[in-house]
C-alpha cells in the first residue's frame, strides 16, 4: 500500500507563519492602543518658547492628559495646554493661578488669590516680574493662568482669564530630553 502524498509546506514553514501571523497581530494592537491613547487620551506637544522656565525648557517634549478634565476639575498649580483666546490658532501652556470666582491681584509681584499670598516656589527671583495688576474677579467657567518666567510671559495679565472651552489638556509627563523623564509636578 502507498502513502498519499500531501501538498502540505514543511514544518517550519508553518511555524514562520503562525509566528508572522502572532507578530502581525500584536502590531495591529498595539498600533490600535497607541492611536486611542494619542486621540483621546494623551498627546505628545513640544514646548515653544521660554514662558515656562525653569520647570519646561523651550523644544522640550511633554505628554498633556486630553481626557483629565472630563473625569476632575482644573485645580490651581496645574499646568494646562490652550487656545489664546485672541489667537485660537496658537497653544500656550500656562499654570492654573486663579479658578472660578477668585479674586487675583498683584503687588510688585506678589500674587494674592483671594486675599492671600501665592506661595510660587516654581518662580526663582530671576524669573520674577515686579510688575502690579489691580484686583480682578475670576468669571464663572474661566481660569487665571501665569507662566512660571513672569518676566517674558503672555498671559493671563495681558489677555485676562481663560475661559474653560479654550484649555485641551494637562501636562503630565516629560519624555525629552531623557534625563528630564519623569511626572510633571
Amino acid at each position: 500500500m502507498s502513502t498519499p502524498t500531501t501538498n502540505q509546506p514543511p514544518a517550519q514553514l508553518s511555524r514562520r507563519q503562525r509566528l508572522l501571523a502572532i507578530w502581525g497581530r500584536d502590531l495591529l494592537i498595539a498600533l490600535g492602543l497607541s492611536t486611542f491613547f494619542i486621540l483621546f487620551l494623551y498627546q505628545p506637544v513640544r514646548v515653544e518658547g521660554t514662558s515656562m522656565l525653569p520647570g519646561l525648557q523651550d523644544q522640550e517634549r511633554i505628554f498633556i492628559n486630553k481626557f483629565v478634565y472630563k473625569l476632575e476639575p482644573i485645580e490651581r498649580g496645574d499646568i494646562v495646554v490652550f487656545h489664546p483666546p485672541f489667537d485660537p490658532s496658537q497653544s500656550y501652556i500656562k499654570r492654573v493661578i486663579g479658578i472660578s470666582g477668585d479674586r487675583v491681584r498683584i503687588v510688585d509681584g506678589q500674587v494674592f488669590v483671594n486675599g492671600s499670598p501665592v506661595r510660587e516656589p516654581y518662580v526663582p527671583g530671576e524669573y520674577f516680574d515686579y510688575h502690579s495688576m489691580a484686583q480682578t474677579t475670576v468669571p464663572p467657567h474661566s481660569y487665571f493662568l501665569l507662566g512660571d518666567h513672569r518676566s517674558l510671559s503672555k498671559d493671563s495679565r495681558d489677555f485676562g482669564a481663560v475661559d474653560q472651552s479654550y484649555i485641551y489638556g494637562k501636562a503630565v509627563f516629560v519624555y525629552w530630553p531623557v534625563d528630564k523623564l519623569g511626572i510633571l509636578r
